[in-house]
């Protein structure tokens, strides 16, 4: 065999070396891991780790854990901690955030009061090392945060506020740590070292704060290529994890916080948002699991009793104390056994800050020549990784598994009303700004709501518009595709556009229409173009006609005008309900004007079924004084326009103003002109008299507010 081996130059030897071949195997492990283990019902991440132990020195010594291990590692260790901050929901974040603190400070008091204490009287180690030790315990990585994405309630309220207490439990961690590195340093540690750091560190925070999101939205409005972005994303989570490692502090926390700061520039279902996932997921995130892998050394199991009675001990106290801090706050906020126990198993595994602990207390050497952490510490610490990541991954994929299926109970409890968006895709400039509306809209519940569709006149030129419908609704399908986003696609013949757009709401059971608005060429065209103006007259759906002069996720307000008596419409439930998303999604503020009793409606509904979302309420007495909302909005702004059509109850002849206002005052503003459902169907209000239904409503209306204007102004 060996002759064989050299025939055909083939020299192999272990471990591997060879970049090509440790690549390889690594994604063959990526690959199989889970496949082999998922039989066996072992969470994902334990068969990550499981492989790497294996593969490394510890193991079988396949794989050398060269320099691309700590690379990727410590890219999946950050891709973590990024996901983690861009996943959670800023507006849940709000109402939580005392919460995430109590639990962050609970999981760091109780693990490192009761684990210095058993340092001191059952190890017998010294007063630094038992302090040292001890917030080894109290850290903790998420680790098990990819479960929760892959059950899809990363926005539940007990993991918001896991995630917000792991970024406290942390920073206090590494505060110690460096104040303990710094009083070993050869300038040894100065009076003003804690001020001075926590200056450094909340002076940091705020920098990256205020400068990060105008950097992002500033870039996002420029450039659209999605490998643009996810490399402009990447590279801010490295400069925030650079900034810290610069001031002393471990750069996770660098990166938690620009997944927090760029939150709102990505919303969570968006191709941006899918790739980030993906590439985590795919390779960093395994990466690092399979590097922790190679660090376990299973042979302290055998002949090290010290090890082991180190080890059990360090297992202990962190389990306990991570327990004790989930049981705590539990009962301190009243929250459910399921909450409990997913916070737990959220803030229990001990990764990425306890092997920078420790690895800091090993290197240290004492004045009497022993080091801070002996090897008993470090096999210790082997064992203490192992064990938690298990039981962190085990009880996080027993409580996400029940928490998702009572969540899906719920859902079908409610019976929610089935909605599909169609999306008239005719200009190629506006695609994609259509598809972003429609995309953070939708109820994410439900599948296959989006229809997007390319209507195709009928005649000499028709090849050719065939040719060009279908180029667009491909770039249609391929964003949608790139968010995981169902879309169906429709082409079709038809002699009028409009009626083709019609008859495919109906056929295809549509709810709203998303339409871009028209674009006038000449002066005797009218503002809405006669597609639109068709388009109203012909069905009473909900209908957006949209125009944005910037990117839907870099929106920082959505101001709402809406007109008196719009509470009786038939649809003003939905429109609520769908900028309540597109608020939620984009994490800005929705600012309404209305006439107060109108105010009174929404601010009761969204108090009652929205109540996270932000908003704010500012009356406007009469419709006339719209131009008064000139000054409220800014070119980052949308300006949405609850109008209505001729004829329904909130018409106001004021509506007949609407095309001069908005191309006078508001040219440079994204738009939105909103008309709500309302019952029937437009052909039913057709007669002989008045074929198109709308002759003598507008008549009325200007007599019935002329008299209500004039006695307004008598009394």
């Amino acid at each position: 065999m060996k002759e064989w081996f050299e025939w055909i130059n083939f020299d192999i030897a272990f471990p591997i070396t060879d970049p090509t071949w440790i690549f390889f195997l690594v994604l063959v492990i990526i690959l199989f891991a889970p496949i082999l283990l998922e039989r066996l019902r072992i969470p994902h991440i334990i068969g990550m780790i499981l492989a790497g132990l294996v593969v490394g020195e510890h193991g079988f010594n396949i794989l050398a854990r060269d320099s691309s291990f700590e690379l990727f590692g410590k890219v999946g260790l950050y891709y973590i901690m990024f996901l983690a901050g861009l996943e959670m929901n800023m507006e849940d974040f709000k109402s939580i955030r005392m919460k995430a603190t109590v639990l962050g400070l609970l999981a760091f008091i109780f693990p490192l009061g009761i684990g210095i204490w058993t340092n001191l009287h059952l190890l017998d180690y010294g007063l630094i090392t038992s302090v040292l030790l001890a917030s080894m315990y109290a850290s903790h990585t998420l680790i098990a945060y990819p479960i929760v994405i892959r059950y899809g309630i990363n926005r539940n309220r007990a993991v918001s506020i896991a995630v917000g207490g792991t970024a406290v439990t942390d920073t206090l961690t590494l505060l110690v740590l460096a104040v303990i590195a710094g009083m070993f340093n050869e300038k040894g540690i100065s009076e003003m070292f804690w001020v001075w750091l926590v200056v450094k560190v909340v002076v940091l925070s705020v920098v990256i704060m205020y400068t990060f999101p105008r950097i992002g939205r500033w870039f996002f409005r420029r450039y659209t290529d999605n490998v643009v972005q996810f490399i402009f994303v990447l590279a801010m989570v490295f400069l925030g994890a650079g900034l810290m490692e610069l001031i002393g502090m471990e750069g996770i926390l660098g990166a938690f916080l620009a997944g927090l700061v760029l939150n709102r520039l990505i919303p969570h279902v968006s191709p941006l948002m899918s790739h980030l996932e993906f590439v985590g997921n795919a390779l960093f995130i395994p990466y690092f699991l399979i590097g922790v892998g190679m660090l376990i050394n299973v042979n302290v199991l055998f002949g090290h009793i010290d090890s082991i009675k180190v080890a059990g001990v360090m297992i202990v106290v962190a389990l306990l104390g991570k327990w004790i801090a989930s049981w705590v706050t539990q009962k301190i906020y009243g929250m459910k056994a399921l909450e409990r126990e997913l916070m737990f198993g959220l803030s229990n595994a001990q990764a990425a800050a306890t092997l920078a602990a420790v690895m800091v207390g090993y290197n240290i050497i004492q004045p009497n020549g022993e080091r801070l952490l002996n090897e008993d510490v470090l096999n210790g610490t082997i064992l203490l990784i192992l064990v938690t990541c298990v039981v962190s991954s085990f009880i996080t994929e027993h409580a996400a598994k029940r928490v998702a299926m009572s969540d899906a109970e719920l859902n079908e409890e409610k019976g929610q009303e089935k909605e599909r968006f169609l999306i008239p895709v005719a200009n190629p400039e506006t695609l994609d700004r259509l598809m972003g509306l429609a995309m953070v809209v939708r109820d994410e519940k439900q599948i296959n709501n989006l229809v997007a569709l390319n209507v195709i006149n009928d005649n000499n030129d028709s090849v050719k518009q065939e040719m060009k419908g279908r180029r667009s609704l491909e770039r249609a399908a391929q964003i949608a595709a790139s968010a995981n986003v169902m879309l169906k696609t429709v082409s079709r013949f038809d002699l009028n556009i409009t009626t083709g757009i019609l008859h495919t709401a109906k056929e295809n059971e549509a709810t709203s229409i998303i339409i871009g608005l028209h674009h006038k060429a000449s002066i005797v065209d009218s503002f809405f173009g006669n597609l639109t103006e068709n388009l109203l007259k012909g069905t009473y759906l909900q209908v957006m006609i949209v125009r944005f002069l910037i990117p839907v996720n870099t929106l920082r307000r959505i101001i709402v005008a809406v007109p008196p008596k719009a509470e009786f419409e038939h649809g003003f439930v939905k429109w609520i309900v769908h900028l309540c998303r597109m608020s939620s999604q984009l994490g800005c503020r929705l600012h309404f004007f209305a006439h107060p009793q109108t105010l009174g409606y929404i601010k009761g509904y969204i108090q009652k079924k929205h109540k996270d979302v932000l908003t704010q309420y500012q009356e406007l007495e009469d419709w006339d004084d719209l131009l008064i909302i000139t000054g409220q909005v800014n070119y980052d702004h949308l300006l949405v326009v609850v109008s209505s059509r001729r004829g329904s109850i909130s018409y106001d002849s004021a509506f007949e103003r609407l095309p001069m206002q908005i191309s006078k005052y508001f040219n440079n503003n994204s738009i939105m002109l909103l008309y709500p459902d309302q019952k029937g169907d437009p052909s039913e209000a057709l007669s002989f008299a008045d074929p198109r239904g709308w002759a003598e409503t507008q008549y009325y209306d200007r007599v019935g507010n002329w008299f209500y204007k004039w006695f307004k102004k008598d009394s």
